[in-house]
């Protein structure tokens, strides 16, 4: 990959990355696509050797990483030095009280909306998706298009993205129905927010929610849309069907956040 290399949309590759790791102490590794990667539906999943799992690096590993990249939707030129994927480190148990994440939702550090709020499951916060956007005629996402020019991953601010997304605009049933074949960026109608001390996962597929994915990098920042409480930044859904085709409706549930506490 020295000079760069074309990666084709559905074609899968198996690429050895540059960094190796030695875990100690009783760290365990975590890895998912960079925002930038997930926004371009370029599937990523890391591999060690001897694992039973994509994307964790066991207690006490020492070795290579390898990465599976599947672009879905663009074709995109990759070379050595690409930044695809993110590895974040964790020990002990992060997991929050399921008492002091009601209360942090209650008094909306997690989310800011206007609806009546939802109900915490499985100690995973909802969020719904935001299909009306500011009224009727405006952008509420955008549709990835079928047939376009390769991306340079490399190359930051240089494409004009009306060659590759066309937009969604706001109809009056605020209803969308997702095609298998199609990938959308979409967004949550609540502003999140992640307290400092706190970091947050959105769990890609969830059964409860219906037969979709909705984010591929999904982790949010100690301190993202929040200033002693959550507002003004919302989540950028990263939507594609499985299989059968599936309609979303304004304010459905469409995705879970998982917070935890940071070291």
């Amino acid at each position: 990959l020295a000079e760069g290399a074309v990666l084709e949309r559905g074609c899968v590759y198996v690429v050895p990355l540059l960094e190796s790791v030695r875990l100690t102490g009783g760290v365990t590794g975590f890895a998912n696509p960079k925002s930038s990667t997930g926004r371009l539906d370029v599937l990523t999943r890391l591999i060690t050797d001897r694992g039973t799992a994509f994307d964790q690096i066991e207690r006490g590993y020492e070795g290579p990483l390898y990465l599976e990249v599947a672009p879905q939707t663009f074709s995109i030129v990759a070379r050595q030095g690409s930044r695809l994927n993110q590895l974040r480190f964790q020990r002990g148990n992060p997991i929050i009280a399921a008492s002091e994440l009601h209360r942090l939702y209650d008094t909306g550090q997690l989310v800011r909306s206007t609806a009546p709020s939802l109900q915490i499951r499985d100690n995973l916060v909802p969020v719904t998706i935001d299909l009306k956007g500011a009224g009727p005629g405006s952008v509420i996402g955008y549709r990835a298009k079928k047939h376009t020019d390769k991306i340079d991953i490399d190359a930051i601010g240089a494409y004009d993205p009306r060659d590759y997304w066309e937009p969604i605009t706001y109809h009056r049933d605020a209803a969308l129905i997702l095609d298998p074949d199609e990938f959308y960026i979409l967004a949550t109608a609540e502003e999140v927010g992640v307290p400092a001390d706190l970091a947050a996962e959105m769990v890609p597929y969830y059964t409860r929610s219906g037969e979709y994915r909705v984010h591929y990098a999904g982790f949010f920042d100690p301190g993202f849309g929040w200033d002693g409480q959550a507002g003004g930044s919302r989540a950028v859904l990263e939507v594609r069907s499985h299989e059968v085709p599936f309609m979303l409706e304004h304010g459905q549930t469409v995705a879970w956040l998982r917070y935890e506490r940071m070291a």
